[in-house]
This record gives C-alpha cells, sequence and structure tokens, in this order.
C-alpha cells in the first residue's frame, strides 16, 4: 500500500470514528433532555406518552389531596384552559401550596393521569417559571408578579 492511499484509510477511519462518536453523543443527550409540555397540550394529545417529560401550571384551588397514610398526594394543575391530574410520592417542597405555580418531571400513564417523580415550586410570591407563564398567557390569562386572572 502507497502512503498516499495509507493517508486516505486513516482520514476516512477518523472520520467514521468521528461520526459514531457523535451519533452516540446526540442520542445519549436526546434521551435526557425533558420537554416542557402545558395542560392544554396534554390534552390535545402532543406529550408524549412512554416518555418523561415536565408540565406546568397553577396548582388548583381545593384540588390538593393526600394520603393520611403515607406521602401520596394527588392535585391538579390547570393552564386556567385546561387541567392535567398529578399523582406524587414524597414531600413536596415547603413552597406547595395551592394558586402558585409549579413544573413537576415525570410520566403521563394510561389514564392521562400524570406520575411526578419531582415537583418543584417556585422560590419567591413574585416568581413564576417561564414555561408555565407563557403557558398561561397562551391560555388567556394575565400574569402578574406571581398573580393570574382570567383576561376580560
Amino acid at each position: 500500500m502507497t502512503p498516499r492511499k495509507k493517508r486516505i484509510t486513516i482520514v476516512f477511519l477518523i472520520i467514521i470514528g468521528m461520526s459514531i462518536a457523535a451519533t452516540l453523543i446526540l442520542t445519549a443527550f436526546e434521551k435526557n433532555l425533558l420537554y416542557f409540555y402545558s395542560p392544554t397540550q396534554i390534552a390535545a394529545g402532543e406529550a408524549p406518552k412512554a416518555r418523561a417529560f415536565r408540565v406546568g401550571g397553577l396548582v388548583l384551588e381545593g384540588s390538593v389531596e393526600r394520603d393520611p397514610e403515607g406521602l401520596d398526594v394527588r392535585f391538579v394543575l390547570t393552564d386556567t384552559a385546561n387541567q392535567v391530574t398529578v399523582a406524587y410520592e414524597g414531600i413536596l417542597p415547603d413552597l406547595f401550596r395551592e394558586g402558585q405555580g409549579i413544573v413537576a418531571n415525570g410520566t403521563l400513564d394510561k389514564d392521562n393521569v400524570f406520575q411526578a417523580k419531582e415537583v418543584l415550586a417556585k422560590h419567591d410570591e413574585n416568581y413564576m417559571p417561564p414555561e408555565v407563564a407563557d403557558a398561561l398567557e397562551k391560555a388567556g390569562t394575565d400574569v402578574e408578579y406571581g398573580q393570574y386572572k382570567q383576561k376580560p
């Protein structure tokens, strides 16, 4: 084999190796992404059934149900246009309360109940996660300093 053919073979093998490495990295990255969906998008069937994602909205007043014998909690998230039921087992953040914006990570089960693995609450009274604020705005709700009201 001539030196030129050796160089071409080496360059070709390097390109193939880099392509394989890039494919593996992008595949691993894609599996770890958590996309955000609003309750309206979930109701429209846009959310994946077999994959983890994030959902956010306001905890509906009067919807929090706690299991007196365990750590199971069920509550309803709303973007004021649609609602999704969330089931969570664990200790909720101290700032979790009805009427406040939260984001939950988890999966959607066959009954369209969101099985949360993690619940994140806003950190002060003037903050709302940007995804939640956008979802509420698209649903026709005024959002101002963590408070919401239906647009006329």
